[in-house]
């Protein structure tokens, strides 16, 4: 979903009623809104984005903004929420592997010493 502004206490609504129709016309648990275009953003903007999550978690459903300004993220973070509203882009699943039988996890080796006189 995209989200492009100026957003006015009027869209707030009107935005919520969008992200309420959308849901329930899927299944899913993860709506990600990109919010590149929010050229300007302020407490109105992170009220937006709080009542977006709040309409998506009522639904089952939560919210992960994509390409968040540096401004946008750190009203989130100075209004306190920037773990209720996370970055798309922290959400990406890094590989990992499993140890094998025998194998140190993380990486870890064992080395001897030359002069190490317990080995």
């Amino acid at each position: 979903m995209v989200i492009d502004g100026p957003i006015d206490g009027v869209d707030i609504a009107r935005l919520c009623g969008r992200v309420r129709a959308l849901l329930k016309r899927h299944q899913g648990d993860l709506l990600v809104c990109d919010v590149g275009a929010l050229v300007e953003t302020d407490v109105g903007t992170i009220d937006v984005v709080a009542r977006l999550q709040l309409t998506a978690q009522r639904l089952g459903w939560r919210i992960a903004l994509r390409h968040a300004s540096d401004q946008l993220c750190e009203l989130l973070v100075l209004a306190g929420l920037g773990d209720v509203v996370p970055l798309a882009a922290a959400l990406r699943l890094e590989p990992q592997r499993q140890t094998e039988q025998r194998e140190h996890p993380g990486g870890v080796e064992e080395g001897v010493e030359p002069d190490d006189a317990t080995a």
